[in-house]
């Protein structure tokens, strides 16, 4: 039994009985742990002071309140089983690591891992999980340095003594450990840290990485100042601000348009542009200006003109690379373009960063993947017609074996990176509003069991949604209670209620302003359990790419034509092998699509939901559609990739062919934009 469980033992005992929930015990042991530290955390669980910093316009609940159901779970389970739950076993960056005494890589590596390991071993309840994470944390904080530094200062690979970088991710990692063990010795540690940042940044301004990453410092800093109203950490977040790389100026005044040739600077490198994203939803917590709020929005906008990719990221292989479809984009870039728009979002409240998250998750982030997750990608391409070692390649930094499925093509940062994008994602789903209600941020199964109104409340979503357009909601209260529910509107269209299968008393709908992005609020008085059903309708639309090529999407799916593959393993690790993937089947294919009529040129098929493995494959793939195409026998192989789409419309006299397309996350090989026939 640690501290916390100690006070709310106690607590049963002083209230006759009645345990405390665990909010209340951690108020309870926050204050207490405020009169044993002193003047330290003074203010610790005191009121916030006004107009200091601006509240998230909607909380993120603490991790494990939002658990995963139905296929995310077996997602995340999938993911446990993979890579995901045993670097730590086997590959030296994690398993000798300078930050648990080892001679390994002490900078970046070990805080990524644990930043997606803390998530998935809470979510998935999975007791060995835990045991890992538990091993690392308490190695880390057992061995703080005596000035407050937490883990290494400088490594043998060469990393700079004080580097403020590497921290960060660590801050993430252990606010969410706080979150769901309750662990007593974080905050502290954390605090003590982050003193010392601040003395070390008056000496040595952030630089390189972190002046790039400054806004993940920041939003952790108000995450900790939001438990802890210390206002010297709104100072703090400031100085970061005020060192940092400025990135609603430069899209303010965006000059990187073309693929990047020759200078391969920094801000033009897509995962410091994904981590940007927060850049000036976080910063507003700070400003209230409302440019810093719709920053993010204006960064999407310039990514997606000049580099825009049909699965909702933008080309990176590593630094920004054009339109062409078969530029690739760097892992890395997903999960932390998803973890952006997740804080973006509780920042602004802003409901349309949930399109692009779902789209980001569905997409672009199975898809790069080996689909039992034993391997990943460095990068991905959305026409991705072989995955091989040798010859030329497109793309503009990357090496030779940046899309090989395996332990660490390339470089092993996605290795250690990627497991924060599942968890993460799972554990936004839902988000509590001013007004006392909860709002989907995005849809996916779950169950949600939070308090309301000091009262214990459990949601749970049943859906087969992005696969399905059907959402059930239901909530349980221990007595009645009246509370909104606020449900994302998706791309303009409102949910539909299903009034003849809704058992809940809803006393009025408030519609989002006609013609705007937003929340359609649903009043109801909730009794016992009671439940809403939701239609979302999904539509068929197109997607315009490079030389007037077309992606099909539906919803949050984005279509794909699989390739036949064949998997030849090059390399055998330790535990699992690297893997080259070769096309079997045709790839280069004009559309024969009537654009005014876009439902008649295609026609949907749905299957069932792989119940025990991952929907996200060729052979699991719960709905399709079939379309008419005709071979393009000039479309060919350039540099080791499908060359861009010739500039349509394009004539073929090939015969006419029906095409099955599937979602672009149960690829492995793929054409996603195509050249279309003229009529």
């Amino acid at each position: 039994m640690d501290a916390f469980d100690v006070v709310v033992d106690r607590s049963a005992r002083l209230r006759g009985g009645r345990r405390m929930t665990r909010s209340q015990g951690r108020q309870v042991w926050i204050a207490m742990l405020g009169l044993v530290l002193g003047p330290s955390l003074a203010g610790f669980a005191g009121p916030p002071k006004p107009g200091v910093v601006r509240p998230n316009a909607l909380a993120p609940l603490p991790l494990g309140e939002i658990k995963p159901a139905g296929w995310l779970k077996r997602q995340l389970e999938i993911q446990a089983a993979g890579l995901g739950g045993s670097l730590d076993e086997f590959w030296p960056d994690i398993k000798s690591s300078a930050w648990i005494g080892g001679k390994a890589e002490g900078w970046e590596r070990v805080p990524y891992w644990l930043d997606g390991l803390v998530p998935l071993a809470f979510l998935n309840d999975d007791p060995a999980l835990k045991a890992k994470a538990r091993r690392f944390v308490d190695y880390i904080l057992e061995h703080q340095q005596p000035d407050g530094w937490l883990g290494p200062i400088g490594d043998t690979a060469g990393h700079k003594p004080y580097d403020p970088w590497p921290l960060f991710p660590l801050f993430k990692a252990f606010i969410q450990y706080e979150e769901a063990a309750a662990d007593p010795r974080i905050l502290p540690a954390l605090l003590k840290c982050a003193r010392k940042i601040d003395a070390v940044l008056d000496e040595t301004p952030l630089y390189s990485w972190g002046r790039m990453r400054a806004a993940d410092f920041a939003s952790a800093l108000l995450i900790l100042h939001d438990r802890t109203h210390e206002p010297w950490l709104i100072d703090l977040a400031r100085k970061a601000f005020a060192q940092s790389h400025d990135w609603r100026a430069e899209f303010e005044d965006f000059r990187y348009t073309e693929r990047t040739e020759g200078r391969f600077d920094l801000d033009r490198h897509g995962v410091n542009i994904a981590m940007g994203l927060k850049y000036g939803p976080v910063r507003y917590r700070l400003t209230g200006d409302p440019g810093d709020r719709d920053a993010v929005f204006t960064m999407l906008d310039k990514l997606d003109e000049y580099h825009g990719q049909p699965n909702g990221l933008f080309s990176c292989d590593e630094h920004l690379a054009g339109r062409s479809p078969s530029q690739g984009s760097e892992l890395c870039t997903v999960v932390e373009a998803m973890y952006s728009l997740e804080t973006a979002i509780a920042a602004t409240g802003d409901p349309r960063l949930g399109d692009r998250l779902e789209k980001l998750a569905f997409n672009a982030l199975p898809a790069t993947f080996k689909k039992d997750m034993t391997a990943h990608q460095y990068d991905q391409q959305c026409n991705q017609v072989a995955c091989r070692r040798e010859g030329e390649h497109v793309y503009t930094s990357n090496g030779p074996d940046s899309n090989l499925y395996g332990l660490e093509p390339n470089f092993g940062c996605c290795t250690a990176n990627f497991h924060q994008g599942w968890p993460k994602f799972a554990a936004n789903l839902w988000m509590k509003t001013p007004d006392g209600g909860l709002a989907v941020v995005a849809y996916a199964p779950c169950v949600v069991e939070t308090e309301i109104q000091g009262k214990p409340v459990k949601l749970e979503v049943k859906t087969e949604y992005p696969f399905r357009d059907v959402v059930d909601i239901t909530v349980t209260v221990p007595e009645p209670m009246t509370f909104p529910l606020a449900l994302r509107t998706l791309k303009r269209s409102l949910p539909v209620f299903l009034l003849n299968e809704t058992t809940a008393a809803v006393q009025r709908i408030e519609a989002p302003d006609e013609g705007s992005d937003g929340y359609q609020k649903v009043h109801v008085a909730w009794t016992g359990s009671s439940s809403l059903r939701l239609a979302l309708p999904a539509h068929l639309r197109l997607y315009h790419g490079a030389h007037d090529s077309v992606a099909i999407e539906r919803g949050s799916l984005v279509f794909a034509l699989p390739i036949g593959a064949e998997w030849k393993k090059v390399k055998d690790n330790p535990r699992f092998a690297d893997w080259e993937v070769l096309p079997t089947t045709p790839w280069n294919y004009a559309l024969d699509l009537a654009p005014a009529n876009l439902a008649g040129s295609a026609t949907l098929e749905e299957g069932p939901l792989n119940a025990a493995g991952t929907s996200f494959s060729v052979d699991g793939a719960p709905i399709s559609m079939r379309v008419k195409a005709r071979r393009l026998e000039s479309w060919k192989i350039e540099k080791g990739a499908a060359a861009p789409p010739p500039r349509s419309p394009v004539r073929s006299d090939a015969p006419l062919e029906e095409l099955r397309l599937i979602p672009y996350g149960c690829t492995d090989l793929r054409i996603t934009e195509f050249p279309t026939l003229a009529r």
